[in-house]
């Protein structure tokens, strides 16, 4: 009896990655926000936003592949490649390969509308990076998928995959909103990003 508060604080709380936590678009997996940036052009907030997209994976993790698809009409594409590391430990590091498409649409009434999609995982696969099982967002990480038939708890494998794009995806979003809060040299510091939705 002494052991169940222990056990209790053990188990982790996922009530914020169960239904809804990843939303869907036309039956795709697509994680969406938009922010105004106030006090700034339409071509100051393009100019962080390229350069955001272009840093994504550049700070303290490993990089593998962003490829800009476009920056053209005011808007940034990109395919991006990146480990995700579920757990790490001595001889035993369990990660996969997570890609997916992100697109910062700045708009001319001083706002930022982002999307992440097309999100997929390449797991399982040796040193090389060959063999493992390639799984797309929908048919792994959705809401039918990734949780049990109560709606109460995530399921064991796909459910890491769940916790760790939702987190990245939020992770993403507000670092695009924070790289505004930088003074850029000889203006006045930014008002900070506020989300509309």
């Amino acid at each position: 009896m002494l052991a169940m508060p222990l056990l209790a604080m053990a188990q982790t709380d996922d009530s914020k990655y169960l239904k809804g936590a990843v939303p869907e678009q036309n039956g795709i997996v697509t994680f969406k926000q938009t922010f105004s940036v106030p006090g700034k052009t339409q071509a100051q907030i393009y100019a962080v936003m390229l350069n955001y997209v272009k840093g994504l994976v550049a700070n303290g993790r490993q990089e593998l592949r962003t490829r800009l698809i476009s920056d053209v009409d005011n808007t940034v594409v990109a395919n991006v490649e990146e480990i995700m590391t579920f757990k790490k430990k001595f001889l035993n590091w369990d990660h996969t390969y997570f890609r997916y498409l992100i697109t910062a649409e700045c708009t001319a009434n001083s706002k930022v509308a982002m999307t992440l999609t097309k999100i997929s995982y390449h797991y399982g696969f040796d040193q090389e990076g060959n063999g493992g099982e390639e799984y797309k967002a929908e048919e792994w990480i959705s809401d039918r998928e990734a949780i049990n038939k109560a709606g109460t708890k995530l399921l064991p494998r796909s459910g890491k995959f769940r916790r760790k794009t939702v987190d990245r995806a939020n992770e993403i979003f507000e670092g695009a909103r924070n790289a505004f809060e930088t003074p850029q040299p000889a203006q006045p510091a930014p008002k900070a990003a506020t989300v509309i939705e």
